[in-house]
């Protein structure tokens, strides 16, 4: 797809500092250069189905979130449910089931191609990361180490029968095992809880105008509790800023590709 133009940050939030416009510039232009070391760009081709899935649109105060599952996406879905209802409600009464399947907030995906663009186009469009191996962690936690029982059942019987001998075996999946199923298998047919985040949201072929991380040691937004700490929102103002805004329309062969994009953005999280 053609690449729109990302906005000039200081027309879009109020009063940012100068470290953080300059942290978003060193990630953005980090990212450039990984993008074009590992030939990721497209220069011309229509949005990607499962991409324009991911992302999820909030007209009230425009802008576009990529959901990343396991970088607290349940959070950030629950800040665009309450923007949208003028905080009408409390983060802590909406469940974290209701949050993933309510249709009151919409996914580009649900919208015509034209229509599409133009939101990418005028839009302030966000993605948050996490570092690739606490995400696995933290998935593989949530998922096989908890017994959901999708993932604990269908999934882990599907790792038992790629790495143990004895394919009846109940034990839990190892780390290792999971680990080794991941890198076993061509990253675009990943799950949505482990396929890595640049196959997502394609930050290469989309300027995102805030790449910001899930992890406090280096998320540098300037933090701060949205209008005046609601109850469980997330801490990165930016959603506070987006609020103002409102007023002004505002191992690896296989995964060598994947994991080299991601270890070389680790350091500025892309």
């Amino acid at each position: 797809m053609q690449r729109v133009r990302q906005k000039n940050l200081t027309d879009v939030f109020p009063n940012p500092t100068e470290n953080w416009l300059a942290i978003q510039n060193s990630r953005k232009n980090t990212l450039a250069s990984v993008c074009l070391k590992n030939n990721l760009n497209k220069p011309s081709s229509k949005l990607d189905s499962r991409v324009a899935n991911q992302l999820f649109v909030e007209h009230k105060h425009k802008f576009i979130y990529c959901e990343v599952p396991k970088v607290g996406c349940s959070n950030w879905k629950r800040t665009i449910f309450l923007l949208q209802s003028d905080f009408n409600a409390e983060a802590s009464d909406i469940g974290h089931d209701n949050i993933h399947h309510t249709s009151l907030i919409k996914r580009l995906v649900s919208y015509p191609p034209a229509l599409q663009k133009e939101f990418l186009s005028n839009y302030t469009k966000v993605m948050f990361t996490r570092h690739p191996l606490e995400r696995l962690v933290s998935a593989y936690r949530d998922k096989l180490l908890h017994s959901e029982p999708f993932y604990s059942t269908t999934v882990a019987n599907e790792i038992r029968a790629m790495f143990r001998k004895n394919k009846n075996s109940s034990e839990k999946v190892s780390f290792q095992e999971f680990v080794s199923f991941i890198t076993a298998k061509p990253p675009h047919t990943l799950d949505i809880h482990w396929k890595p985040m640049f196959l997502l949201c394609d930050p290469c072929n989309i300027h995102y105008d805030v790449v910001d991380s899930q992890d406090p040691r280096k998320s540098d937004i300037e933090t701060s509790q949205v209008l005046g700490a609601r109850s469980q929102l997330p801490s990165a103002s930016i959603w506070g800023h987006l609020v103002a805004k409102g007023a002004r329309q505002g191992r690896l062969a296989r995964r060598e590709q994947s994991a080299l994009l991601e270890r070389e953005t680790d350091g500025n999280p892309i």
